[in-house]
């Protein structure tokens, strides 16, 4: 697997840790909880690979990312009961294929609206994210 140096889903460490908490592999990509949590069960899913667009994939690796985003989108209804999950697919700065999956909720701030990159509305203690990350493995298959 081709890495970049200046990749956080690739280097993981402080680079991750600006924004997120690695939660676990998964079939062909990395769960990471979004430290951001104005929309409670927020994550990251980013391919185990360094691709900066899906064409990139061949048909089985494209398939199986997929798979790992239904999979956790399944977790996240099961785990947080949101009205929406709402899935965002960017990367014009940071080069590494992932999609955000964001709950929303209809008495959310945002709702009716696309979610904001980074808020900055809440953060959480340690103990919190441990909460939500718990919620989440309880229902990955």
């Amino acid at each position: 697997m081709e890495k970049d140096i200046n990749c956080a889903y690739c280097m993981e460490g402080e680079l991750l840790d600006k924004f997120g908490i690695k939660i676990r592999d998964l079939k062909s990509s990395k769960l990471y909880l979004f430290r951001e949590q104005s929309h409670k069960g927020r994550v990251i899913v980013a391919h185990n690979n360094h691709v900066g667009e899906m064409v990139e994939l061949s048909d089985t690796m494209r398939n199986d990312f997929f798979a790992d985003v239904n999979q956790v989108a399944n977790a996240l209804h099961k785990a947080f009961q949101p009205d929406k999950v709402n899935y965002g697919a960017y990367g014009d700065t940071g080069h590494h294929l992932h999609f955000h999956l964001v709950p929303k909720y209809k008495d959310d701030f945002e709702w009716g609206g696309v979610f904001a990159m980074n808020p900055e509305k809440k953060f959480l203690s340690e103990e919190e994210y441990s909460i939500i990350i718990d919620k989440i493995l309880k229902y990955l298959d």
